[in-house]
C-alpha cells in the first residue's frame, strides 16, 4: 500500500493515517473497473459471510441478527477507518469461546458492553503504537489456541447437529460434553438427517464446483428441502431460525444504549463499576485475540494482494468498529481470513469490497429475512462443523508435535489443553507467559562467562602478570544476571586486574547493570582493577546512565582489547603494588 512522504509511519501521527488504506486506494488512480472489482468481491465475500453471521451469533448464544449486524457496522466502520486494503471484518468462529460464556452469564448487554470495552483498548493499543508487538506471541501459542477453539466450536454443535434436548446450563466445554452424552438419548433423527445432508454437500461441492461457495449452495438446499418436506412429509420436524427465535428483524440496526440491552434474565442490564470490573479481563482477551487475529489476516491479505497495511492504523480501525458496533446491536468482530481471500480472489482492490460486503449483508437482513425463516438449525451446525475442522488444522497441528523442540510442544499443548478445558483467556495469558519463561531460559543458556585464554600473546609483558581476560557472551538480562555475578566472583583474589570482554554482549537490561555493578564492586574492594572492553551501543548508554565511565584509580571503559589492555598497563605501572 503506498504511503505519501507526508504519511509513512515515521512522520505522521496514527490518527492523522485513520482510514489511510481508503483514502490511498481512492487516490491512486480508482476508476470504474476498480469499483467494478470490488463490488463483485463485496457480493461474494456477503453471500459467504451471510450463514456464517447467523451461524456464529447463534453459536455465541446470541439471537442471530445479532450477528449480521456486526458485520454490517463493525466490517463497514473497520474497513472504512483500517490500515488494510482487502481486509474483510466480521464475526468469527475465533471469538465464539469468548463470546459464549459471556453471552451465557450476562446475556446480550453484557456481551455489548464487554465488545465496546475490548474497542477501547484495541483503540489505546493502536495509538500507543503496539500493533508491531502481536508478531512476537510465538506461534505454539496462536496454534495451541486456534486448534482449541477448533475443538471447543465442533463440539458445541453435537446439540444441534442431533438435535439433543439439554436444560443447558453447563458453561464450560467439558460439562457441556457430559451434558450432550447424558442427554444423546433424546437425539432426534430428522435434525440428524438434515445436518447430515448439509455436511455432505459442503464436502462435496467444491469438487464439482468452486465458482459458488459451498456454504451458500449447502444452506440454500437445507432450507427448500426443510421448507417442502414440512409441509409434504407427515411426522417431520426440525428446528429453524424462525422456530426458534421467531425469524430474524428485517430492519436496519438501530442505535440502542448497549447497558438497556437485556441480561441474562432478559432484565436491562445497567451499567456499574462492578459490572465493567467483572467484564475487564474478559475485555482484555477479546482486545488480545482482535488485535492477534486482525493482524494475521492483514498479512495475509498482504501477501495475496500485494499490499502493505499498517499496523497500527489497523488496530484503531478494529476498536472503533467494536467500540461502536455494539450501539447498533453488533458484537465482537475481527478480520476474517477466509473471507478476506475469497475476496481478494473475486477481485477485491481497495475497502470499498469489504464496505460492499457489508451493504450486502443489510440489504439480505431488509429484503431475505422471511427466506432466512428457513434456514435450519442442524444445517448451521454443520456449517459450523466444517468452519471447526478448518481452524484445528489438525495436520499442521501433528506436524508441529513431530518437528517442534519439546519446550515448544509443552506451550502448544499447554495453549490447547487449557482453550479446551478452560477458556481462551487462561489459555492465552497461560501461553504468552510460558513461552516468555521457556524464551528467557533460551536466551540465558546463550548466555556465558569464562575465563579467555586467547590473550595470552597480549599478556606475555611480565608487567601483565596477574590479568586475566573474561570473556561475556550473550544478552546480559535478567535471566543471566545470577550466571554473570557467580562467574565473575571467582575471580582469583591474587589477580591485580580482570579485562571483561564484551563484544558478544549486544544487550543489556537493568538487572544486568546491577548484576555488572555487583561484580565490579566485588573486585573494586578486592583492589582488582577493572577494564570492560568492546562496549556495544546499547551497553554502552545503559552503562553511560550508571555513570560507569573510566577512572584510571580503577576502572576502564574501552572500544577494543588493545586499549584496554594498555589502560590495564598504565594503571599497574602508576600502581604497581595495587
Amino acid at each position: 500500500m503506498p504511503l505519501s512522504s507526508a504519511e509513512t509511519p515515521e512522520t505522521s501521527s496514527v490518527l492523522a493515517r485513520v482510514g489511510l488504506a481508503l483514502r490511498a486506494a481512492i487516490r491512486t488512480g480508482y476508476g470504474a473497473r476498480q469499483l467494478r472489482g470490488d463490488v463483485v468481491a463485496g457480493l461474494t465475500v456477503g453471500i459467504v459471510a451471510l450463514p456464517l453471521a447467523i451461524a456464529l451469533s447463534i453459536a455465541s448464544g446470541v439471537p442471530p441478527q445479532h450477528g449480521l449486524y456486526s458485520s454490517i457496522v463493525v466490517g463497514a466502520i473497520a474497513a472504512a477507518a483500517g490500515g488494510s486494503r482487502v481486509m474483510v471484518t466480521g464475526t468469527t468462529a475465533a471469538f465464539v469461546v469468548l463470546l459464549a460464556p459471556v453471552a451465557h452469564r450476562y446475556g446480550v448487554g453484557g456481551l455489548m458492553i464487554a465488545s465496546s470495552m475490548a474497542g477501547v483498548i484495541l483503540i489505546v493499543l493502536g495509538l500507543a503504537r503496539l500493533g508491531r508487538l502481536i508478531q512476537f506471541i510465538p506461534h505454539p501459542v496462536t496454534t495451541g489456541f486456534t486448534a482449541g477453539i477448533g475443538v471447543v466450536i465442533g463440539g458445541l454443535q453435537i446439540k444441534d447437529f442431533f438435535g439433543l434436548t439439554t436444560d443447558g446450563l453447563a458453561v464450560h466445554f467439558p460439562d457441556r460434553m457430559i451434558e450432550y452424552g447424558s442427554a444423546f438419548g433424546t437425539m432426534q433423527p430428522w435434525e440428524l438427517a438434515v445436518g447430515a445432508f448439509t455436511l455432505a454437500v459442503l464436502v462435496v461441492w467444491p469438487k464439482i464446483s468452486r465458482k459458488i461457495p459451498s456454504p451458500l449452495v449447502a444452506i440454500t438446499l437445507a432450507a427448500l428441502v426443510v421448507w417442502w418436506m414440512s409441509g409434504h412429509v407427515e411426522g417431520f420436524h426440525a428446528s429453524t431460525i424462525g422456530s426458534r427465535y421467531g425469524g430474524i428483524p428485517h430492519t436496519p440496526p438501530a442505535f440502542a444504549w448497549p447497558w438497556n440491552q437485556p441480561d441474562a434474565n432478559g432484565h436491562p442490564i445497567g451499567l456499574s463499576l462492578a459490572l465493567v470490573r467483572e467484564l475487564l479481563s474478559t475485555s482484555f482477551a477479546m482486545a488480545a485475540l482482535g488485535a492477534i487475529v486482525s493482524l494475521m489476516c492483514a498479512v495475509v491479505a498482504d501477501g495475496m494482494a500485494g499490499t502493505r497495511h499498517d499496523s497500527n492504523v489497523e488496530l484503531v480501525g478494529q476498536g472503533l468498529g467494536n467500540l461502536i458496533g455494539p450501539f447498533f446491536g453488533g458484537f465482537a468482530a475481527t478480520g476474517a481470513i477466509a473471507r478476506t481471500a475469497t475476496g481478494i480472489r473475486a477481485g477485491a482492490v481497495s475497502p470499498i469490497s469489504a464496505i460492499t460486503h457489508s451493504v450486502f449483508l443489510l440489504l439480505a437482513v431488509l429484503l431475505l429475512a422471511p427466506l432466512l425463516y428457513w434456514l435450519p438449525m442442524a444445517g448451521l451446525a454443520a456449517l459450523l462443523l466444517v468452519v471447526a475442522w478448518n481452524m484445528s488444522a489438525v495436520g499442521n497441528f501433528v506436524h508441529l508435535i513431530k518437528v517442534a523442540p519439546r519446550s515448544d510442544v509443552l506451550v502448544l499443548l499447554t495453549c490447547f489443553t487449557l482453550t479446551v478445558v478452560f477458556d481462551m483467556t487462561l489459555a492465552v495469558t497461560a501461553g504468552i507467559v510460558l513461552a516468555a519463561l521457556l524464551f528467557m531460559q533460551r536466551m540465558s543458556d546463550m548466555f556465558h562467562a569464562k575465563l579467555d585464554d586467547s590473550h595470552a600473546e597480549h599478556l606475555a609483558n611480565e608487567n601483565l602478570a596477574g590479568v586475566v581476560f573474561y570473556e561475556i557472551r550473550g544478552p546480559l538480562f535478567f535471566g543471566a544476571a545470577e550466571k554473570a555475578v557467580s562467574t565473575l566472583a571467582r575471580v582469583n583474589k591474587n589477580a591485580k586486574a580482570v579485562i571483561l570482554q564484551m563484544d558478544d554482549v549486544p544487550v543489556m537490561d537493568i538487572t544486568g547493570l546491577v548484576a555488572l555493578e555487583s561484580a565490579i564492586q566485588q573486585l573494586h574492594k578486592a583492589r582488582i582493577f577493572v577494564a570492560i572492553a568492546g562496549v556495544q551501543p546499547q551497553p554502552r548508554e545503559v552503562l553511560d546512565k550508571a555513570g560507569i565511565h573510566t577512572d584510571p584509580a580503577w576502572i576502564a571503559v574501552c572500544d577494543t582489547d588493545q586499549q584496554a589492555i594498555a589502560a590495564v598497563r598504565k594503571h599497574l605501572e602508576s600502581h604497581p603494588k595495587g
